[in-house]
């Protein structure tokens, strides 16, 4: 896929969405940080009805703490791996006590200490917390970027590289939201809703779809 194309899909899903952000709740980069640690192989939908109730009682490394490993999985236990996620949390909290005075740290280095936070993890908190222009490539992102032509690749990894590599500099900010949007409700993984896609044009998939098994 060449810059034109590049440029012409994210003018079409910016305009469609100018102010793209993410569907978890929060209200605090440390609510964030918890949600997205959640997240994981999880549904937002599902994520914001535990935080809902969590963060009621307890938003900060501090309550966190004082509530206590039994107690939080209660509140998480709708969600996938909740006892794995819960140890996490725990542990992330005393980290960010310990070395950051429970402030949310703003660079990759000490984010990826953090337990339960990845490379795909900083990078939403970069992004969505610090403003950061960096693309967290989830299954959705994955999928879009693959099918699309935008940044095909074999790996996550490939495929953020080739992201921040061709995305348009204006874009760069708002790519993830926008791509995840996409992604999650019209280039869907069955039964992509090509018919009401606004990139339809440009995408390179219905080029080769005839070979793919979808």
């Amino acid at each position: 896929m060449n810059k034109v194309k590049r440029t012409h899909i994210f003018n079409l899903l910016n305009k469609k969405n100018p102010s793209p952000t993410t569907e978890l709740i929060y209200k605090t980069p440390f609510e964030l940080l918890v949600a997205v640690i959640l997240s994981a192989q999880s549904t937002d939908i599902s994520v914001n009805k535990a935080t809902k109730k969590l963060f009621a009682i307890a938003n900060t490394p501090e309550t966190i703490l004082s509530l206590g490993l039994k107690k939080i999985k209660r509140y998480i236990q709708t969600i996938g791996l909740y006892n794995n996620k819960a140890k996490s949390i725990i542990e992330t909290c005393k980290i960010l006590l310990e070395k950051y005075n429970g402030e949310v740290p703003d660079n990759r280095i000490a984010l990826e200490e953090l337990s339960g936070v990845g490379r795909k993890t900083a990078n939403v908190i970069l992004n969505t917390v610090f403003g950061e222009p960096t693309i967290a490539v989830d299954t959705h992102i994955f999928r879009v970027s693959n099918r699309t032509g935008i940044a095909p690749g074999k790996s996550v990894l490939e495929v953020e590289e080739k992201l921040l590599k061709h995305v348009p500099d204006v874009f760069k900010r708002d790519a993830h939201h926008l791509l995840i949007l996409h992604g999650r409700y019209t280039c869907t993984a069955r039964n992509p809703k090509c018919g009401s896609c606004i990139i339809f044009d440009d995408c390179e998939w219905k080029e080769r779809k005839k070979h793919i098994k979808h």
